[in-house]
């Protein structure tokens, strides 16, 4: 089986200032530069719901079939 990495190299072009600011709050954290752009982005855009958990959201705020918890330490016991 062939060993395919799942980064792929991307070029991109940054204003002087922000790389030079990026570089320093990532040397700060005592991570690459690459590693810190891909972690700030993954904070950002790791966020998005998947479908499964968008279906959840739009249930809970719907209140459909949602039951009232009066004591949550008895809930849990039944659960």
């Amino acid at each position: 089986m062939e060993n395919e990495s799942l980064k792929v190299q991307t070029p991109l072009r940054f204003n002087k200032e922000l790389l030079k600011l990026i570089k320093e709050k990532a040397k700060a954290e005592k991570r690459s530069l690459n590693n810190y752009i891909e972690y700030l982005l993954y904070k950002d855009v790791g966020n998005i719901p998947n479908s499964e958990t968008i279906k959840a959201i739009e249930e809970a705020r719907s209140n459909k079939n949602l039951e009232t918890i009066s004591d949550l330490t008895s809930w849990l016991d039944e659960i």
